[in-house]
């Protein structure tokens, strides 16, 4: 019908294949050119892939290809190098041998990373450049968000030019929201700004001046460290596309002999740049100003998008259909108002295969997780752990607001119990460390593992059986409340007339029930959640609980 969807289903019930399968069905009669299977993060790639893999070997004689978009520094084979042919020997000739590395990728079914790399390095070109000129030649695009969605999008061009009929796969939909509010915000540091006049950058050092005497004068009137303009500092930003101009016009006569410190400056100007004429009601500028060197004022200036839907609606209106999948799309209006989704747009909310029995749900409403409870809170915490453990020995997850607290929860436990074994998420695991993570739980196995809701192991990880038997969430998620979401809560009390509920409440359950998630990935497994907080046991929570968990107090 040309419509788009928002599919709401229960985590681990095979929703990648589910929604990749009637695409491809759909790909001949509707005359779709591509299909693109959008994800947030690493492990949704490798879920669509291994879908994709599933088709083919029930169908080998299908004529379908695919091809895994990654990020340039993930596929970067000379890191530090610049992308042209007097710093990378990958670059220099790389169209004298495109032709031979195309003809050889045209040749594979699934261009995974691994494929395109093995190919590039095989005819001597960037893996990451054949990746992208082979997104031409595909059928089905498998990309993190920001191909499409960002500013500056390769798929979104590529469909504009060349006019692609396109069909797009959101995965993990509810992280989008997030994601794209990064996408069109910018910020600006005035350190940065004074390490370069301290360089003094050959024609510069009027031009930086003049701008820093601008961004001073914001401080005039700014009693508080953290404030929220109402309007744009026009002066400051008149200097800063002087700048900009000056920049680019060295750029034009000498591109490689660009200080590195110069050429960041100019990045992150031309985003600021580009996001101030997208400037409404929907985005906040604010300024937080911290002491400098001799007691001197210094600021960081921020164009925070607010609400998305402005940006990300354009490019939704540009597909045939675009679905946005989720075990956690409610409530509804929330997701829709902020990614501006059409007004005809379909919903669906899968029942689950799953019941009630299979999964223990219960709430320990005497532990208080707010900040200022939680010392009081460790020893229960640890505690709650250690019996649950004690009874029913196993591999379990246990989550945290943050890594200060797990690692606070998980020393009392190692202190009073150190006979269960446990490890834990560290801040910026690489891919490596992450999957050493997640090898630790074994079937069969029996251990603790600590991590950060909203990280890396509190989504799109798949532990099914007895690799995983429970869970524990000492947090409602609640974002933090500081200066920035208390300006964000009154924005969206102004917009949507729901200031908390959009701010803190939603995006926090929302963690918690994909972090909940986790344990039940068949109809065959078993396991318990166990979660922490007296908030828990309030009811607008507890509606918001998937409709098959049976809630319990403890």
């Amino acid at each position: 019908t040309g419509r788009c969807l928002m599919a709401q289903a229960t985590t681990g019930i095979g929703k990648t294949l589910g929604t990749l399968f009637p695409l491809l069905k759909a790909m001949v009669p509707q005359q779709l050119d591509k299909i693109l299977f959008l994800t947030a993060k690493t492990p949704g790639r490798a879920l669509a892939l291994d879908a994709l893999h599933q088709l083919h070997t029930s169908a080998p004689e299908l004529a379908l290809r695919s091809l895994e978009l990654v990020a340039r520094d993930k596929a970067c084979e000379y890191p530090g190098s610049a992308c042209h042919g007097d710093a990378c020997p990958l670059a220099k000739g790389f169209y004298d041998r495109l032709p031979a590395a195309r003809q050889a990728a045209q040749a594979q079914t699934i261009l995974d990373k691994a494929a395109v790399r093995e190919i590039a390095l095989a005819h001597q070109v960037c893996p990451y450049y054949l990746g992208q000129e082979m997104a031409r030649w595909v059928d089905v695009l498998v990309a993190d968000y920001n191909y499409y969605f960002d500013q500056s999008a390769l798929l979104y061009a590529l469909a504009q030019v060349n006019q692609w009929r396109l069909a797009v796969l959101v995965d993990e939909a509810h992280n989008l929201v997030d994601r794209a509010r990064q996408m069109y915000s910018a910020s600006l540091d005035q350190w940065q700004l004074q390490a370069l006049r301290r360089s003094k950058p050959a024609g510069m050092g009027s031009a930086l001046d003049r701008l820093n005497r601008q961004w001073n004068a914001l401080h005039k009137t700014q009693l508080a460290p953290y404030q929220v303009a109402d309007a744009l500092p026009e002066g400051l930003l008149k200097a800063l596309l002087h700048c900009v101009g000056l920049i680019q016009e060295q750029l034009n006569q000498q591109p490689t002999g660009i200080d590195p410190a110069l050429l960041q400056f100019y990045f992150d100007a031309l985003q600021f740049l580009r996001v101030s004429e997208l400037f409404d009601a929907h985005f906040l500028f604010d300024i937080t100003k911290r002491e400098g060197p001799g007691k001197r004022s210094l600021s960081t200036l921020c164009l925070r998008n607010v609400v998305p839907a402005r940006q990300i609606a354009p490019r939704i209106a540009a597909t045939r259909s675009t679905l946005l999948f989720s075990a956690t799309l409610s409530p509804r209006h929330y997701y829709a108002d902020l990614l501006g989704m059409p007004t005809n747009t379909a919903w669906l909310d899968v029942a689950s295969p799953f019941a009630a029995e299979q999964l223990r749900v219960q709430v320990v409403r005497e532990v208080s997780t707010r900040y200022q409870h939680r010392a009081a809170s460790l020893a229960p915490i640890a505690a709650l752990i250690a019996e649950q453990y004690e009874a029913e020995p196993g591999n379990y997850l246990a989550f945290f607001s943050s890594f200060e607290y797990l690692q606070q929860v998980a020393q009392v436990l190692a202190t009073t119990h150190p006979h269960i074994v446990q490890w834990r998420q560290a801040p910026g695991m690489d891919e490596a460390q992450r999957q050493g993570f997640l090898q630790r739980f074994e079937p069969q196995g029996c251990g603790v593992g600590f991590a950060v809701l909203g990280g890396a192991f509190a989504e799109g990880v798949d532990l099914p059986g007895t690799r995983l038997i429970g869970a524990f969430v000492a947090t409602l998620g609640l974002p933090q409340v500081n200066p920035v979401n208390e300006q964000i809560k009154q924005r969206m009390s102004q917009l949507f007339g729901m200031g908390f509920d959009y701010t803190y409440l939603y995006p926090g359950v929302q963690k918690v029930i994909q972090a909940a998630g986790r344990v039940i990935r068949g109809t065959d497994d078993r396991g318990m959640v166990m979660l922490i907080d007296d908030r828990f046991a309030e009811p607008r929570v507890q509606g918001m609980f998937p409709a098959w968990w049976a809630p319990q107090d403890k």
